[in-house]
């Protein structure tokens, strides 16, 4: 049986052998709330930005460098290093073993969030964000069937995700859904160096940390 890399994968071929349909480009709101960034937000945004631009215009930024300068620090100024929130990274998916085209893929994702205080069963997480990073030379609409692909995996378990592909200085989140065909909506790109739209990075990723936030107050309650 072929094995399939996922990051050689086209996003046509993510439509034929896992069933995705693109919807209409979506809005964050009404599917996250999206709060205010308080002062002290802003500033630390303010030297991500700083400390990532330095490196930029001394030319191409690698993939690491994208992660270690960018990602990693917003994912902790949005709340996703702390409890009930865990990453994981350079995650091995499952194989996704595709019948009909007798094949089946494999593949490394970059970094995972998942909410490690939801599991119903052993070892079955909610996933609330998966995210693919490339250099800074590339578009970051080239890591969507990486994306996708590895997201397959979380529908098993859960109606939806999301999901964000970055080369750092773009970012472009993705919700991802399970319906009759597993579905997916491009949201606005937004770009870290420019005021407005790097604030409504960092309130996107914030309201998404907060999905695990109220997901676990609905199942102490119960």
């Amino acid at each position: 049986m072929p094995l399939l890399q996922a990051n050689n994968l086209t996003i046509s071929q993510v439509h034929e052998l896992l069933g995705f349909v693109r919807q209409s480009a979506g809005t964050f709101v009404p599917l996250l709330q999206l709060q205010p960034l308080t002062e002290f937000e802003q500033q630390e945004l303010n030297q991500i930005q700083s400390d990532f631009e330095r490196y930029l215009t001394s030319g191409k930024v690698s993939e690491e460098l994208v992660k270690a300068l960018t990602t990693y620090p917003l994912l902790r100024l949005a709340g996703f290093y702390r409890y009930p929130i865990k990453l994981s990274i350079e995650h091995d998916i499952a194989e996704i073993v595709i019948a009909d085209a007798d094949c089946y893929i494999t593949g490394k994702l970059d970094i995972l969030a998942f909410d490690c205080a939801s599991d119903q069963t052993p070892h079955i997480f909610f996933w609330l964000l998966v995210i693919e990073s490339k250099n800074s030379a590339v578009a970051p609409s080239a890591g969507l069937p990486q994306l996708l692909t590895y997201a397959h995996q979380s529908l098993e378990t859960q109606p939806a995700t999301w999901g964000l592909i970055t080369n750092g200085e773009l970012y472009q989140f993705v919700y991802i859904r399970k319906q009759s065909q597993p579905t997916y909506q491009l949201m606005p790109i937004l770009s870290l160096l420019e005021p407005e739209p790097s604030m409504q990075l960092l309130q996107v990723l914030k309201a998404i940390r907060q999905i695990a936030m109220r997901s676990d107050s609905v199942e102490f309650s119960r």
